[in-house]
């Protein structure tokens, strides 16, 4: 694969969704961007979520597990059912009912404006953590594969990238997502069923449901063993945690959700996407299957996040297979992080400044614009942070991983402010959320270490526990 086939890709790729939001940008304002006028048609929501489920770092990832936990994962997966469940029986009547812009001043109207603050502050952390993680995984993609061999420096190359999200998302906002997010979803699809097409046929794979049911990759379930990360429950209840709270709980998630026309929309989008997402993680590990077995079948000495792209464009699948790569790598990063930055421009404006309440809307707009550049340039300084200060892979992975603890806290109000009825000493609210990740680490890492017990993705329903907890010690007296 030549670097001008990567540039003219890329060219195209972007020139479409800036047409696209040419398109959905005329006559925007402050509702269209926050809101998209609420006219989002439930199925273009539902598809296009799919791809902003299924980030860049998990499209990588996720087959690159199968080796190691062989197919596991969709033992989490199967959670996710759970939690999307209880988002549109419980959470999406919720948002509708308060007509909300931001899913955050529902902890104002019930507990207080240190409960709203401290809230909306969780989710601009955690976000903006994680989407210069994964911008910052691509971008080193782009950079190796195809800005090195022109000399083009790294920070020229994050500018061009968060540049490019800037210019077609700066107008239409949400508008403009919920419609290039179906186009990075369909990309991002055809690429996975291109890569299964041709790694069956080299492997000369009759049926591939066979195959795949025969590998000794195959194994899903765990009941063996609670002291393991993978044990079933440990990873089902994960699961369903992690959806009520990484969708349910995240502004990006649920704002497209809220620009449906009304409850009943957002409630039948959540269902099919719930039943695609499901089938897409399956073929994600059936590929993983798959170009493991090849790995193994030719000599190909990759594992892990290195499995996918190095037997993807390594040329001997052919040249579709590593343009598809590559344009489903890209779809799939930057439909996680054009709606991760409009998500954190509208939850500062709203949250943090509060440009609702102000009634001059050329001010409003203007603001809301000023916001969306800062955020620009934050992204792209945390990713020449990550490259050039802290170079250590796995010190940026567990910087990622410590960006997950800041649902925690989410997951404990909620749940507080859903299933009781009692009232906090609001100021108390911020030391507690602070104090709950602190402690769940250290229980997490001595429980590793002395008991051979790992919680692996269970450490947000004990952050969320902890959290609960801590916030009914400091309930307010009746």
């Amino acid at each position: 694969m030549q670097p001008i086939h990567i540039i003219l890709l890329i060219v195209a790729y972007f020139s479409v969704l800036i047409f696209i939001s040419y398109i959905t940008g005329k006559s925007a304002d402050n509702n269209t961007f926050f809101k998209a006028n609420n006219s989002s048609p439930w199925y273009l929501v539902a598809f296009g979520m799919i791809g902003a489920s299924l980030s860049g770092v998990t499209f990588i990832s996720v087959p690159g597990w199968v080796e190691a936990q062989n197919m596991s994962y969709f033992q989490m997966v199967l959670g996710y059912v759970l939690g999307y469940a209880v988002i549109g029986l419980v959470l999406l009547p919720l948002y509708y009912k308060l007509n909300l812009t931001s899913i955050y001043t529902y902890l104002e109207d019930r507990f207080g404006k240190y409960s709203y603050k401290t809230g909306a502050s969780f989710f601009l952390l955690s976000r903006t953590i994680g989407a210069a993680f994964r911008l910052f995984l691509v971008a080193n993609v782009l950079q190796a594969i195809l800005f090195d061999a022109y000399g083009v420096p790294f920070w020229v190359t994050v500018s061009i990238t968060i540049l490019l999200i800037w210019l077609y998302t700066f107008k239409g906002g949400i508008k403009t997502i919920v419609w290039t997010d179906t186009l990075q979803t369909l990309f991002m699809l055809i690429a996975v069923g291109v890569c299964i097409y041709n790694v069956t046929n080299e492997l000369q794979i009759e049926n591939l449901a066979t195959y795949v049911s025969k590998s000794k990759f195959s194994k899903i379930f765990y009941f063996d063993d609670i002291h393991t990360g993978n044990y079933f429950w440990k990873q089902f209840l994960s699961g369903a945690f992690i959806a009520v709270v990484m969708t349910g709980l995240d502004q990006d998630m649920m704002q497209k959700n809220l620009t449906c026309k009304n409850l009943k929309d957002a409630q039948k989008n959540m269902f099919w996407f719930t039943i695609v997402l499901v089938i897409v993680n399956f073929f994600f590990l059936a590929l993983g299957v798959l170009l493991t077995d090849y790995a193994y079948q030719n000599g190909i000495n990759a594992s892990k996040d290195q499995l996918f792209p190095i037997i993807a464009t390594s040329g001997n699948l052919g040249i579709a297979t590593a343009l598809f790569f590559l344009l489903g790598l890209i779809a799939a990063a930057y439909s996680s992080a054009d709606s991760a930055l409009t998500s954190l421009t509208t939850s500062f404006s709203i949250d943090i400044l509060e440009i609702d309440k102000n009634k001059d809307e050329k001010e409003q707009v203007k603001t809301r614009k000023k916001i969306h550049v800062i955020f620009s340039i934050v992204l792209i300084i945390i990713i020449l942070i990550f490259k050039y200060f802290i170079a250590n892979q796995s010190v940026i992975a567990n910087i990622f991983k410590a960006a997950g603890y800041t649902y925690g806290p989410l997951l404990g109000l909620y749940a507080f402010g859903l299933f009781t009825k009692h009232q906090l000493k609001d100021k108390m609210v911020p030391i507690v959320c602070l104090i709950a990740p602190i402690v769940t680490f250290i229980i997490s890492t001595y429980s590793l270490q002395y008991f051979n017990f790992d919680f692996g993705f269970f450490v947000l329903v004990l952050n969320g526990f902890l959290t609960f907890v801590g916030l009914y010690l400091f309930k307010r007296s009746s």
